[in-house]
């Protein structure tokens, strides 16, 4: 009998970054993979159709747990997950970054006894405040494997003590660099609303704004916005908004000149960043994104779990300060950027495989 495990999913990019393991796991055919989504960010387009386009394997289960508060959601997810994990017996459970769902999918592991598998391992922006972060400390402190994204992330586990924890800790890279490359390779034949912008590449700045601390706070919202349209001024920017944040606008009576979507779906995302100059982002798996397209970051938040994008100069942390927006709006727009530089590895689905592989196969 073929080793056994449970893939716990929540939201939409899990699905993009695990269909890369899925892939591979049914190309090596050792192992039978089960998949669950808990329905966390469950909307239309998580629909048939997003599986079905995006070559992402349809789930075992869907729990439909969505729209509660945070420890009603986790708490509600824990209880269902953990009756299929008595039910389906696996040899491991596989969670993916740091939402409720990631939570809830470790701790019903390890309270049965599951090995525990912690994909993103090793991240942190060292913001308590942010549900995230407490959800990806918890997750990793019960891990029975961290792979982690990063030489940064696997420095904050040997800084937090991980060496002495009964647990395996290995680098593996970024699966969302595989993701990105596979789906880059047709994207622009699955995209439905970028052709229709008839958009210059190169000539337009991507924003994205969602955190609760930026979309829930006025002040920070005008601040964020009043830098993107200083920036609007200079070259155009195009914002693919949530209903709640566009609402939140109109409710404050606030208006501006940028070029405002509904959200996107996936491949018009990937086009939106494969033809921007640059990004503009709250957002941390954008953050690696336009890298990977080769596109500068600006940063509306105060950290970032991605360091290293800061540090080889790629990115600039502005917060919601709308004059410092400005001004790396103009050292971006003035420099040319090397993006040789390897800091999130090669052919990193197999070698998340591999380790799973060791590890349930009793070779770890």
């Amino acid at each position: 009998m073929k080793p056994k495990i449970i893939t716990i999913l929540g939201a939409r990019p899990q699905f993009v970054k695990a269909a890369v393991l899925s892939r591979i796991i049914a190309s090596h055919g050792e192992i039978d993979e089960i998949i669950v989504h808990t329905g966390q960010h469950y909307d239309a387009n998580m629909s048939d159709v997003f599986f079905s386009e995006m070559d992402i394997p349809q789930p075992k289960y869907f729990l439909n747990i969505n729209g509660l508060g945070h420890g009603a959601m986790t708490g509600q997810m824990l209880g269902k997950i953990e009756e299929l994990i008595l039910s389906e017996k696996p040899d491991a459970v596989v969670v993916f970054g740091d939402t409720n769902s990631t939570l809830a999918g470790a701790l019903a592991a390890k309270k049965i006894g599951i090995k525990l598998i912690h994909i993103e391992a090793g991240l942190r922006s060292f913001n308590m405040s942010m549900p995230e972060e407490i959800n990806r400390i918890l997750t990793d402190r019960i891990s029975d494997l961290l792979l982690c994204p990063t030489d940064t992330a696997l420095e904050n586990l040997n800084r937090e003590g991980f060496a002495h924890f009964h647990t395996s800790i290995v680098k593996t890279g970024d699966i969302m660099l595989d993701a990105v490359r596979y789906y880059a390779e047709f994207s622009n034949s699955k995209a439905q609303v970028y052709p229709s912008l008839n958009l210059e590449s190169g000539k337009f700045v991507l924003a994205t704004i969602h955190r609760q601390e930026n979309t829930d706070d006025i002040q920070n919202l005008k601040a964020i916005f009043e830098g993107l349209e200083n920036i609007n001024k200079e070259q155009q920017v195009i914002l693919p908004l949530h209903p709640r944040t566009r609402k939140i606008l109109e409710n404050h009576n606030l208006k501006y000149n940028i070029t405002l979507l509904d959200p996107v779906g996936y491949f018009d995302m990937l086009e939106l960043l494969k033809n921007c100059s640059m990004v503009v982002t709250d957002s941390g798996g954008l953050q690696k994104e336009a890298f990977f397209n080769q596109k500068p970051v600006i940063i509306a938040r105060t950290e970032t779990e991605w360091v290293e994008l800061v540090k080889h100069g790629y990115a600039k942390i502005v917060a919601t300060n709308a004059v410092k927006m400005s001004e790396a709006f103009k050292f971006f727009n003035d420099k040319v950027l090397d993006y040789k530089l390897p800091l999130y590895g090669n052919e990193v689905g197999e070698k998340i495989y591999q380790e799973i592989w060791n590890l349930i196969s009793n070779k770890a």
